[in-house]
């Protein structure tokens, strides 16, 4: 089946596919603000579209699909830290940077195959604001800066459905000697030497020195990178007003054309229950986590166990859970690899259901509860080289890497966790006699065997 997706502009499923005649499907998703390290909210995005991203390439092929996130290294948080830390934008920016990628690559994220700066991409960002001034959907406000005219573009709300009323509340209060309405919104920012310091660019034909608003950016670079109309755009719920609804704005007014074909967009993290903050004593880093002796795999495994369009509670117990359930991938991914004897194959249809939940709009818990349903039920002695291939594949597109979660505490030969795994599957088939036979062989060996109500645990006994 093909990967259907929710679109957030028709609220409805819809199937994700290249609209050009390359076949190659164009998809960009907003990156962080690198000011500060990025919180575990932020990475329940950034994993989702991940595995978004992993379900494409197994769809198109690798070279058929072109991500592009952006990083934006200039607005007001990072200019705020420059002037607190007394530190020049591009040394402060670069730190956080560095630690984001850090970040990325402990919870196996790909990296995408473009990641413009803001900062980089000043001059597209003006020529769009020129020609958006010359289409008279923005003007020139009497300190410099530049504003984008609301008023212009008569579909703007259809993606967020807000109307007219919840705009003059919810905007930015209107700058009396400036904006022109409360409801447009800034493509251009006047240098402000109190504010900015020695942060700004030449602005657009007709506007002072400054810098660009944050919404441009998404627009100049996607269209930079990916053209005129992509096929999907991704980010956080928390997005999807403002930023989208000015991002369709400016970008359908400039190029005269769609914009992007689909929208996605996932859902808050919530921490105890309730939302995140460092008051509360709820707010996490992934530096945070791993400094309290979890394993970033296990953080990946926990952001990814609810539904992308549905709020998740993350607990430290849900830490515990993605733990117990990587190890249990592990035992299953060995005992697998030992009977498959290494070959190499195409993969089985083993694991079909759980292909086919992922493409019904991302439904990664149940996709993994199949998963470890199927998992059960085959008996690992039956395993092939095809079957390998196609734990492979899942494990893939979850991006897990078990190589990357710590080792059991005992060092567990490959044919115990082969005796073990059979016993369990022994055990789920309601095989009692074979299952009593491998506990023997298991204590025989030097080792007990312990169940628990979703597995099992080994421990030696000399």
């Amino acid at each position: 089946m093909p990967i259907r997706l929710h679109d957030s502009l028709t609220r409805s499923l819809r199937e994700l596919k290249p609209a050009q005649p390359d076949g190659v499907f164009r998809f960009y998703n907003c990156g962080p603000t690198v000011y500060a390290p990025a919180h575990i909210g932020n990475f329940r995005t950034f994993v989702i579209n991940d595995v978004l991203r992993r379900l494409l390439e197994l769809e198109f092929g690798p070279d058929k699909v072109k991500h592009v996130r952006n990083l934006t290294d200039v607005d007001d948080r990072t200019i705020g830290q420059t002037q607190k830390e007394k530190r020049p934008l591009a040394e402060i920016t670069k730190r956080w940077t560095d630690i984001f990628h850090a970040d990325c690559a402990a919870l196996n994220c790909l990296p995408p195959h473009a990641e413009p700066t803001a900062t980089g991409y000043i001059r597209e960002q003006v020529n769009m604001i020129e020609v958006l001034m010359e289409k008279g959907n923005a003007y020139r406000a009497a300190d410099g800066s530049v504003y984008f005219k609301l008023s212009s573009f008569p579909e703007y709300g259809a993606l967020s459905h807000i109307r007219e009323r919840e705009l003059k509340v919810t905007n930015t209060v209107a700058d009396a000697d400036h904006k022109d309405s409360v409801s447009d919104f800034a493509l251009w920012k006047a240098y402000k030497p109190a504010e900015d310091g020695d942060v700004r660019w030449p602005g657009p034909r007709g506007a002072g020195e400054g810098r660009p608003g944050w919404h441009i950016e998404c627009s100049a670079m996607s269209k930079a990178l990916l053209g005129d109309t992509i096929d999907l755009h991704t980010g956080g719920v928390d997005l999807l007003f403002p930023h989208h609804e000015n991002e369709i704005a400016q970008s359908q007014c400039c190029n005269g054309t769609l914009f992007a074909h689909h929208w996605y967009h996932s859902e808050h993290l919530l921490v105890d229950g309730t939302t995140m903050s460092k008051s509360k004593g709820n707010y996490y880093t992934l530096g945070d986590l791993t400094a309290k002796g979890y394993s970033a795999m296990a953080v990946r495994y926990a952001l990814l166990m609810g539904h992308p369009r549905k709020q998740l509670n993350f607990t430290l117990d849900s830490l515990h859970a993605a733990e117990s359930a990587l190890g249990k991938l592990r035992f299953s991914y060995i005992a697998t690899k030992n009977e498959a004897k290494f070959a190499a194959a195409k993969p089985s249809k083993r694991y079909d259901s759980f292909f086919e939940l992922l493409r019904d709009d991302l439904n990664i818990p149940a996709a993994v509860g199949a998963f470890f349903s199927i998992d059960n039920m085959i008996r690992i002695g039956s395993g092939t080289p095809e079957d390998l291939a196609a734990f492979d594949r899942v494990l893939f597109v979850l991006g897990l890497n078990l190589n990357l979660i710590e080792e059991p505490k005992a060092d567990i030969p490959a044919e115990i966790i082969t005796l073990a795994a059979k016993r369990w599957a022994a055990k789920q088939a309601k095989d009692f006699v074979g299952a009593d036979a491998l506990r023997k062989d298991l204590a025989a060996a030097g080792w007990s065997m312990l169940d628990g109500k979703d597995g099992y645990s080994l421990e030696p006994t000399k």
